[in-house]
């Protein structure tokens, strides 16, 4: 598979505190990438530097063959990456209807977002029993269907998902996780995915990247990265 995205020695950081050392990795077409690493790896900086909230202070970025270097955040979804930020971003005060409408609102075909939406709702079924209620009515887990159901109503190629399972059952986990490969086998999407929950990260996942103190220290097939016990044990915790 061709790669989508393509990140060519990245650094980044806060000022004058760097974060990203040289990053690179390459995210293929259709497939899920998982990145993992401990607490302060730089994995949220990546997506942020990626998304463009971050500008790189050295390397470059490439989407669909094309630098990223100049977009700016609100024309990335125009462009096809949609990014699902930690903590689920949901508006608690408009309805789970109204949330996810707002994630296809540049969308200038109605029927075709109409359709979509109800896409959104055969996916992700504890939504559609729950239409009208307010964002703080729904659970967690619910929460987060909705964050990542609005993000897909942007139709995107690449979906940026930043620690979905944070404060999840791991029931819970294992469903929405689940949902990646379910959008990647049915839609082709490709997913770049964050997660400290390093073993679900893995098992889902087709690719593997483990990111520590900012730099990249491997990069393999997701299956081959949970069988390095060395690897596990000095990067990972398990």
């Amino acid at each position: 598979m061709s790669a989508l995205l393509v990140l060519d020695s990245v650094s980044a950081g806060y000022g004058p505190v760097p974060v990203l050392h040289g990053v690179s990795l390459e995210v293929a077409a259709g497939s899920i990438t998982a990145v993992v690493g401990a607490n302060g790896a730089g994995k949220t900086t990546l997506l942020r530097t990626i998304i463009g909230q971050l500008r790189p202070t050295g390397g470059s970025i490439r989407y669909d063959g094309a630098d990223l270097g100049s977009t700016k955040v609100e024309d990335m979804v125009r462009r096809g990456i949609s990014l699902v930020p930690e903590g689920r971003g949901v508006i608690t005060e408009l309805t789970v209807d109204e949330n996810l409408r707002l994630g296809g609102l540049w969308r200038r075909d109605r029927a075709a977002a109409q359709v979509l939406l109800e896409r959104m709702y055969e996916l992700f079924e504890p939504l559609a029993r729950r239409r009208k209620a307010s964002g703080h009515q729904l659970s967690g887990g619910e929460r987060q269907m909705l964050a990542l159901g609005r993000a897909l109503m942007a139709g995107p190629r690449l979906l940026l998902l930043d620690e979905p399972s944070l404060g999840l059952a791991p029931r819970v986990t294992a469903q929405i996780l689940g949902m990646l490969r379910t959008l990647r086998d049915d839609t082709g999407l490709t997913v770049l995915l964050i997660e400290q929950n390093v073993r679900s990260a893995l098992a889902v996942a087709d690719d593997g990247v483990v990111l520590s103190l900012g730099s990249v220290v491997a990069s393999r097939p997701a299956t081959d990265l949970a069988a390095d016990t060395d690897l596990r044990h000095t990067y990972l915790g398990f």
